[in-house]
């Protein structure tokens, strides 16, 4: 599945030209290399999304194939880690 449908129904943004600019911007990696929006993620694959205050890496369990809500969205990956501070609303990223 392509990395900007794959985020956007895992819940990490809010659209996919979202994820368009973190790919332009050298902030979305993948198996800790800079992809584009339409690079396929595999289960298996590490996930590493940075924004100023915020940097969260997941390994992706299961591919989603449709927009999930964000409780069963946590159950197709493993967090990895985290740092930064995500504030009291979730980071848009």
């Amino acid at each position: 599945m392509r990395v900007d449908l794959a985020l956007k129904y895992l819940c990490f943004v809010k659209s996919r030209s979202s994820v368009r600019h973190l790919c332009g911007d050298g902030a979305l990696l993948v198996n800790d290399h800079p992809v584009k929006p339409s690079a396929t993620l595999r289960v298996g694959d590490k996930v590493k999304i940075r924004s100023p205050h915020r940097t969260i890496t997941i390994e992706l369990l299961s591919v989603p194939d449709k927009q999930l809500s964000k409780s069963v969205s946590s159950t197709y990956y493993a967090k990895i880690g985290e740092s930064g501070t995500p504030g009291e609303q979730e980071a848009e990223w």
